[in-house]
């Protein structure tokens, strides 16, 4: 459990280094960009030892596939209350196949 807050709590700052700035097309590109990394140094901060952690009970791949469900749980809520974009249906159709991934990378073959 403690994995997954860690790793939400890192997706939150990724995104909003990666796409935050997306509101604020006239600033600057390189203060953008001493911004975005100032924040994704805060999501490392999180990220890796959420790795650590998590890698004594999952797999390199199911930390991975846990990580990108996050990513697209924190995007999407991002792109919506932040950015003001809709969240389409072939959106989510999309990310309904993504998800069929966690069956396949977390299932007992």
């Amino acid at each position: 459990m403690a994995t997954v807050a860690l790793l939400t709590i890192s997706n939150v700052f990724m995104t909003f280094a990666w796409y935050g700035h997306l509101k604020y097309k006239n600033a600057v590109l390189w203060k953008v960009v001493l911004v975005s990394w100032s924040i994704a140094f805060l999501e490392y901060c999180f990220q890796v030892p959420a790795n650590r952690l998590g890698h004594r009970h999952f797999s390199a791949a199911q930390l991975k596939t846990i990580q990108e469900v996050i990513t697209l749980v924190v995007f999407a809520g991002f792109s919506v209350l932040y950015l003001k974009e809709d969240l389409k249906w072939n959106y989510l159709v999309g990310f309904g196949f993504i998800l069929l991934a966690v069956f396949f990378v977390f299932h007992k073959w």
